[in-house]
């Protein structure tokens, strides 16, 4: 898990936590406790909360972020002729690749096209060695 991955889960936990929390201090107010107090307890946990929110807003921000032209053709670049390998890999190896790149297709009906994204782990780079094969160019249907 990469430290991005786990900043987003920490702050996914810590609003569970604080959600948890203020219901059981709801339940303590309805059960008659020291106003208060619970109030005092209320405030913490919320600013917690909106804390937590806060960071997992930012981290998804940061995480969305788009690629520059260069970043874009250096990636390209660095992934070689991959089309001409998809083109001739068997399905379960372009599947196993599809999973490893987090491969999300969308189909837009309005325009009758298909969004693609994914997510390239640096990991990756240079490192494809099941998916080989011939020279056929990667066409798509009409």
């Amino acid at each position: 898990m990469s430290s991005h991955d786990l900043v987003i889960d920490q702050a996914r936990r810590a609003i569970e936590e604080s959600n948890a929390k203020l219901v059981n201090y709801r339940a303590a107010l309805d059960a008659g406790a020291d106003p208060v107090v619970i109030t005092s307890w209320i405030a913490q946990a919320q600013a917690a909360k909106t804390a937590a929110e806060r960071n997992l807003r930012e981290a998804r921000r940061t995480q969305t972020q788009a690629l520059s032209h260069e970043e874009i053709a250096a990636l390209v670049e660095d992934l070689g002729d991959m089309a001409s390998a998809l083109g001739e890999a068997e399905p379960a190896e372009k599947a196993d690749l599809y999973r490893q790149l987090d491969l999300r297709l969308t189909y837009q009906p309005s325009t009758n096209t298909v969004k693609a994204e994914l997510k390239i782990n640096p990991a990756y780079r240079g490192v494809m060695e099941r998916v080989r094969g011939g020279t056929q160019p990667l066409r798509t249907r009409p």
